[in-house]
């Protein structure tokens, strides 16, 4: 925070630093000494500078192509396999690549014996296999309205990097919104977001995207192993989950069966749900309803 372009999140961190010396000192010494946090702040800043210049000059006239709002760019075509081999290799004591060779020659009765044993029965999303799907990786780019992005950015056991926020990808406009009749206001309150935006962008190019409505694009990739996606796919596709980040875990989902072709991996992913739903928060405030109706247990 110390090293980042705004200013307030600059003003933060200095009352954050002092309040945790009132708590921590001990592990704060260094934050800012001149030749340890001091410089690896100004670090951070100019490689951050220097590292946008390059990216502009090279990318200086180059439009955006049209893409789905979901892509898979990323997988590994051997990755079945090296799932196997990793289910493996705490049971044995051979080597990575011994294990991983004899994998590839397994009967597909084998394959899917160990892949069995290894998932077992899941009464419950919770419970989920062991550190093998960590094995294997998948990275996506996708396109979604930032207040998804936002609830999507929360989980931390993957790699997640987003482009700056514009209203250079438009605007989602929700189907309850067009229901209620009320299209022509939600479009007017979105051009006036874009156009306090455009006003700011110029002058001051880092506080620009706190004009900018949260039903506004914003494309971001996403790099997480199969265990983390396990977790992340089953629990935003879950029926109280919004619509939005709903249909992304479920494209996800697809695209790992489909274009990757890693239906097992898919398929061990079994709470992922690809149901459509009407009023999707409505039965989980009405199971919640009826705890607090019925008082303590």
């Amino acid at each position: 925070m110390r090293a980042h372009p705004l200013p307030e999140a600059r003003s933060y961190a200095a009352m954050m630093l002092d309040e945790l010396r009132k708590v921590i000192p001990s592990f704060l010494t260094r934050v800012d000494r001149e030749d340890r946090g001091i410089a690896w702040s100004a670090y951070l800043a100019e490689t951050r500078h220097a590292t946008r210049e390059v990216v502009e000059r090279i990318f200086a006239g180059e439009r955006a192509e049209p893409r789905p709002a979901v892509i898979l760019t990323d997988f590994d075509p051997d990755a079945e396999n090296k799932l196997l081999a990793a289910i493996c290799y705490p049971q044995t004591h051979l080597s990575d690549d011994q294990i991983l060779a004899k994998v590839r020659t397994l009967a597909n009765d084998d394959r899917v014996a160990l892949l069995r044993a290894y998932i077992g029965e899941r009464s419950n999303r919770r419970h989920k296999p062991g550190r093998a799907f960590e094995r294997i990786d998948y990275r996506f780019d996708i396109v979604a309205d930032y207040g998804a992005f936002r609830d999507l950015q929360r989980h931390r056991m993957l790699t997640i990097e987003w482009q700056p926020l514009s209203t250079r990808h438009g605007y989602e406009v929700p189907d309850a919104v067009a229901e209620a009749g009320l299209r022509d206001p939600f479009d007017d309150a979105m051009e006036r977001s874009a156009a306090l935006y455009d006003a700011l962008l110029d002058p001051f190019p880092e506080q620009a995207p706190y004009a900018v409505s949260l039903a506004y694009g914003i494309r971001f990739a996403m790099q997480l192993n199969a265990r983390e996606a396990m977790h992340m796919l089953e629990l935003r596709t879950a029926p109280s989950g919004h619509p939005a980040y709903r249909q992304i875990g479920q494209e996800m989902h697809r695209l790992i069966a489909e274009q990757a072709g890693h239906r097992a991996v898919a398929a061990a992913m079994s709470y992922v749900d690809h149901t459509t739903y009407e009023l999707e928060r409505l039965a989980a405030e009405r199971a919640a309803e009826a705890r607090r109706a019925a008082g303590p247990v």
